[in-house]
């Protein structure tokens, strides 16, 4: 049980990091553009050479 006493402590931390973590992703623009990605991967850029 004390344990217990140490293991909660460093779930709470361990949860606000990754909190943070993701509010500091979408201030920072991370998700602004879903479906760039999915369109930017059925472009053909790549010519064959001759």
């Amino acid at each position: 049980m004390n344990v217990l006493l140490y293991l909660i402590p460093i779930a709470l931390f361990m949860g606000g990091i990754g909190l943070v973590a993701f509010i500091w992703s979408l201030k920072s623009g991370q998700y602004d553009d879903l479906e760039g990605a999915s369109w930017r991967i059925l472009q053909d850029d790549d010519h064959p050479k001759p």
